[in-house]
């Protein structure tokens, strides 16, 4: 026969009532009492019925995660399953689940974004990117659904809540690294321009660039959209000119794996003939040969920030928008070298 609330209550010695305060985490009831009846639960191998409970209260106890791509890509960059992993330890300690967003295009995801606010399929959503113009943001500021960000919205106007790194003042750090090495040839392979993270380490390299005196060349910059499928070409032309960078800063590690094995392809080393250094600091980064120079941004952090941010909005809607800035730091390996 299944164990009961009753069940649980008698053995606790508290009312039933109690029991299902317990099971919700009302504020109310002391520790004391919490530790006891959930003794008592564990004791007598009782599950809530959190389907049930739900229905009743009008929540999924779920919280929706939106991707930049299809679940297929994205889980081919370390980043996702890292920040997911952020998300999910927050979750878990409040009895949340996940609901991924599946859509392989920018419409799919966004009709998908609409199904889960009016189905109320998720209590909230962490959207795990921010781009300029970016329809799905711009539905959930009007949808009244609690979200949060990973990323800076573009022009925001302190009425989103997000959770980021200070991705300029960690491109200029980067710059004034390489300068102290002796670098003033350095090029920038940058990620998508409609992405925030792409606009706002961009800037930091300019700004860090005009710091130190030394002029800006956009022959040394490249970016996702003008390489697309021409990746391996695009490296080769930024190594073939007159003056050929002597380092190079990478939008994130996988991109630098990428300018790595296209540089051994043309016979130019690192970091002998040329330094590298990305971000994000993938496991995988202190490992190859020679070991990925990194800014580590604290990919868990973010996600473990971010699902703070938007349970705290799921339970109180009247909390103001917040801004979380996670630390960043440089790590120095070997793939930089002294001029």
């Amino acid at each position: 026969m299944a164990v009961t609330i009753k069940d649980v209550a008698k053995r606790a010695g508290v009312s039933p009532a109690t029991v299902s305060r317990v099971i919700a985490d009302n504020p109310r009831i002391s520790k004391g009492t919490k530790e006891k009846v959930r003794e008592a639960m564990e004791f007598m191998g009782y599950y809530p019925n959190f389907q049930a409970r739900n229905l009743v209260a009008q929540k999924s106890q779920t919280l929706g995660i939106v991707m930049e791509n299809s679940a297929v890509l994205a889980f081919q960059n370390p980043f996702f399953p890292e920040v997911l992993r952020g998300i999910s330890t927050r979750a878990h300690g409040s009895k949340y689940g996940l609901y991924l967003s599946t859509g392989a295009t920018a419409e799919e995801i966004y009709d998908e974004v609409v199904a889960m606010a009016q189905g109320k399929r998720v209590d909230g959503i962490v959207l795990l990117y921010s781009k300029v113009a970016d329809p799905v943001m711009e539905y959930l500021r009007g949808s009244g659904l609690p979200f949060a960000v990973v990323g800076r919205p573009y022009k925001d106007s302190g009425t989103v809540t997000y959770v980021d790194n200070d991705n300029v003042s960690n491109a200029k750090e980067v710059v004034d690294y390489l300068v102290g090495l002796g670098h003033r040839r350095i090029a920038f392979v940058g990620g998508a321009r409609d992405f925030v993270v792409s606009i706002d380490r961009m800037q930091g390299y300019k700004e860090a660039l005009a710091e130190h005196g030394i002029p800006f060349e956009p022959a040394y910059t490249v970016n996702e959209e003008a390489i697309q499928g021409a990746e391996r070409d695009s490296i080769r032309k930024l190594m073939e000119l007159d003056v050929p960078p002597t380092a190079i800063i990478t939008h994130d590690d996988l991109v630098a794996y990428e300018v790595i094995s296209y540089l051994e392809e043309l016979e130019i080393k690192v970091p002998d003939d040329v330094s590298i250094v990305g971000f994000n600091n993938h496991t995988l980064s202190g490992h190859l040969k020679p070991p990925l120079s990194t800014v580590d941004i604290s990919i868990y952090d973010l996600g473990l920030h971010a699902a703070e941010l938007v349970l705290e909005k799921i339970l109180d809607e009247t909390v103001p928008a917040k801004r979380v800035v996670v630390p960043s730091r440089l790590i120095e390996r070997g793939s930089c070298r002294r001029l």
